[in-house]
């Protein structure tokens, strides 16, 4: 059996339906039934209602698992606050994830984490990642760990806060310093392929981190540029050095409850967020599709 946490969750949710779809009758751990109701498919998959930061809501999740595809995560898009906290979801209840696995007789993790988690200071939402990244390496199960850019698709966090920036702007947006840091957007559906490759084919992945990304890279220019021409909106971009982006990140995370830019968000600027354009073609054998296709048909929504 595979047991998907996180399981209403963005990526989560596609993995779930997904494994209905090839009638595999997995397990879902969510954090209330109305999450699942909502989001996941009525019939077809096991619904557990707990939470990795509380330890005796576990034991039921795990039993009779096979593999773990570990997507509970609090991602950067979302603000810290009293239910909300990524040391203790991301680090305390992956341990507590693993620590109950382990007694379940768990064999598999796979774990959803990003590209780029590198060391970082304390504190930070990296730091967070990385250490998640660690508890996964050190548990005793087997595990594999898909780093991937960042993800489009309906309600993916990262271009849903862009598109709100535009929106909420009359006239000018605000662009991260130069605007010339790129990234290599990819599919929530092509992450979910790549998941369950890892979890289905483990001899071919089994102590691999491999990170993703779709098949274009676009600065941060291009990225805001082609989302204006989706929405219909004409924007001034203004380049806005990081100390002062961080500041406006910090005074709309206070003020708004859900911020189209966190201070947690800004740390994906730290660094170039591509990896090599045949990274799923190589490690998984299939071609995703771009950004600029799925924008075309979709549009920004």
């Amino acid at each position: 059996m595979i047991l998907v946490t996180g399981a209403a969750g963005f990526a989560g949710s596609h993995i779930i339906h997904r494994l209905v779809e090839q009638g595999a009758q997995p397990r879902a751990l969510v954090r209330s039934a109305s999450q699942a109701a909502t989001r996941l498919p009525r019939q077809g998959v096991e619904v557990v209602v707990g939470d990795t930061t509380r330890p005796e809501t576990l034991g039921a999740a795990v039993a009779g698992v096979e593999t773990i595809i570990h997507c509970a995560f609090i991602t950067a898009d979302r603000k810290q606050g009293p239910r909300i906290n990524y040391e203790q979801t991301n680090v305390n209840g992956t341990h507590n994830l693993l620590s109950a696995a382990r007694k379940a007789g768990v064999k598999r993790i796979v774990e959803l984490g990003g590209l780029g988690t590198q060391p970082a200071p304390a504190g930070t939402y990296m730091a967070t990642r990385y250490h998640a990244d660690q508890e996964i390496k050190g548990s005793g199960l087997a595990w594999s760990i898909l780093g991937p850019s960042v993800q489009f698709g309906k309600g993916a966090a990262f271009f849903k806060g862009l598109a709100d920036l535009i929106r909420s702007t009359p006239l000018i947006t605000p662009v991260i310093g130069t605007g010339n840091l790129r990234f290599q957007p990819i599919w929530v559906e092509d992450v979910t392929t790549c998941l369950l490759k890892m979890a289905q084919e483990p001899e071919n992945y089994d102590g691999n981190v491999i990170e993703v990304g779709g098949p274009e890279i676009y600065t941060y220019n291009e990225i805001l540029d082609m989302l204006m021409r989706a929405l219909g909106k004409q924007r001034i971009k203004l380049p806005s050095p990081k100390p002062l982006a961080a500041l406006g990140a910090k005074l709309m995370t206070a003020a708004l409850p859900k911020p189209p830019i966190t201070p947690a968000t800004l740390e994906l600027f730290d660094f170039e967020n591509t990896t090599a354009l045949d990274s799923v073609p190589f490690h998984f054998g299939f071609q995703p599709i771009s950004w600029r296709d799925y924008l075309q048909e979709h549009g920004a929504d």
